[in-house]
């Protein structure tokens, strides 16, 4: 399943005793599985040589086995490796940079004291002048406690660090939104609360980030109650549109009916669960929730309020057993679990024209091509690969568009106008089974998520 991927880029210095070597180190490198992407000349002496070979491996210990190939090749010789993507990240990937000038004295004057105490007295006269005299218009806040990083689970708030700088440099790129990362040192819910509480008045909106289940639920709900402020947890609102958006266009692909289909969606955890509830709000037929015990029904062992919620309102034949029972005529699976969870079995006993969403990252529940065999459209969470499913696609433009509309809450209506808007972006003309989805690239993506926000936004102030 693995493939060589700039997330284990590394380059190589290698010294050349006969310029000719060059073919047999590439050649070298391509037999043991690695992907050259760049051989830069550094010195050329005549008779020797020494370059720059830069390479994609598929794990750490997969690009220490291609230095090792490289050095066996007669001739040659590594005299250093270094690591592109740590090397990347040094000294982080964010910087505060002022939006006014400071060259002379009435520039201070006016940018600190004196002149700024004006700029306070105008806020404390009136606390919403904030919003227009502070960076707090164009500020999001970018919290986690870094109890569920990424795939890595709990590793803590400094090692989750480097995940919210580089949110915080996606709203920058694409939304021009200036998010700043807050790791917490904490995972009581209580402590969280108050934290995030405290520094509001800073920003104009929270994005909670990578926070485990189910204290991320309690967290985004008593925040949404405190502040006047939107607070939107990514992990479940902004797959969840992503979903619905893609989903949308693939049942576009196999001309089926949102209402008519039923959907199974593996992993009942914060992705899950919001997945479910925005389906079932926009109509899907019928959705059947798959978990660690398997299909969930009232009568599971240990289920907590969210996932009572989900059985409140899904299963309506009242299927019972596991994955085998849940996907045996279902028109699409989402998988948001993790890895290798699925097989070609059960893929064939789906409905035709069938969708499958292997959502798990970077290893999805089946291998996307063994997926293809048996679905009419596929979609995955990773970049290699077609319809990526990302949440890049929706939060800078759903932030965008909640701060240019002062917005004070994130609703459905919202999270449904941004999923439409998302789905618009693919024209007719561009639906096929292998784009269901816009680029993250797409120059179209951000304006057209953010127009429909700041519309929905407007509604429910």
């Amino acid at each position: 399943m693995s493939i060589p991927s700039a997330s284990f880029s590394v380059t190589m210095r290698v010294e050349l005793a006969d310029p000719k070597g060059v073919g047999a180190i590439t050649t070298a490198v391509g037999d043991a599985g690695g992907a050259v992407t760049a051989l830069d000349v550094v010195e050329s002496r005549g008779a020797s040589l020494v370059l720059d070979l830069t390479c994609n491996a598929t794990d750490e210990l997969h690009a220490t086995k291609l230095q090792r190939v490289v050095d066996s090749v007669d001739g040659a010789r590594v005299r250093a490796m270094s690591d592109r993507t740590l090397l990347l990240h040094l000294g982080g990937k964010l910087s505060v940079a002022p939006r006014v000038p400071l060259r002379t004295r009435d520039d201070l004057s006016m940018t600190y004291t004196p002149g700024v105490a004006r700029v306070s007295r105008a806020i404390a006269a009136d606390p919403s002048a904030a919003r227009n005299l502070t960076i707090k218009r164009n500020t999001v806040a970018v919290v986690t406690d870094g109890s569920a990083v990424l795939g890595l689970g709990n590793i803590g708030p400094a090692a989750a660090l480097p995940v919210m700088e580089g949110k915080a440099v996606l709203f920058k790129r694409f939304a021009d939104i200036d998010a700043w990362p807050v790791c917490l040192a904490t995972q009581d819910t209580d402590e969280i609360v108050r934290v995030v509480e405290c520094i509001a008045p800073v920003y104009g909106g929270i994005n909670l980030e990578d926070i485990a289940a189910p204290r991320c639920f309690d967290v985004e709900r008593r925040l949404r109650k405190s502040l006047d402020i939107p607070v939107f947890h990514d992990d479940q609102h902004g797959t969840a549109v992503v979903v619905l958006a893609a989903l949308t266009n693939a049942l576009r692909v196999v001309g089926k009916d949102m209402h008519d289909v039923r959907v199974v969606i593996l992993g009942v955890g914060a992705a899950g669960a919001a997945i479910t509830k925005l389906l079932l709000r926009e109509g899907v037929g019928d959705v059947v929730a798959v978990d660690r015990p398997g299909i969930l029904t009232a009568d599971t062992p240990g289920l907590d309020e969210v996932r009572r919620e989900v059985v409140s309102h899904t299963n309506v034949d009242g299927r019972r057993g596991g994955l085998d029972e849940a996907i045996a005529g279902a028109d699409a699976l989402i998988g948001v679990s993790g890895p290798n969870l699925v097989t070609e079995v059960q893929l064939r006993t789906l409905a035709r024209d069938s969708i499958v969403f292997a959502l798990a990252n970077p290893d999805p529940e089946i291998d996307p091509v063994v997926a293809r065999r048996h679905a009419a459209v596929v979609a995955t969470g990773r970049s290699d690969e077609p319809n990526q499913i990302n949440n890049v696609l929706v939060f800078p433009g759903l932030f965008r568009g909640l701060l240019n509309n002062g917005a004070k809450k994130i609703t459905e209506d919202v999270e449904v106008a941004a999923a439409k808007a998302l789905a618009a972006v693919v024209t007719s003309e561009e639906l096929s089974p292998a784009y269901i989805v816009p680029t993250v690239f797409n120059p179209g993506v951000v304006p057209a998520v953010a127009a429909a926000v700041e519309e929905a936004s407007r509604l429910v102030r």
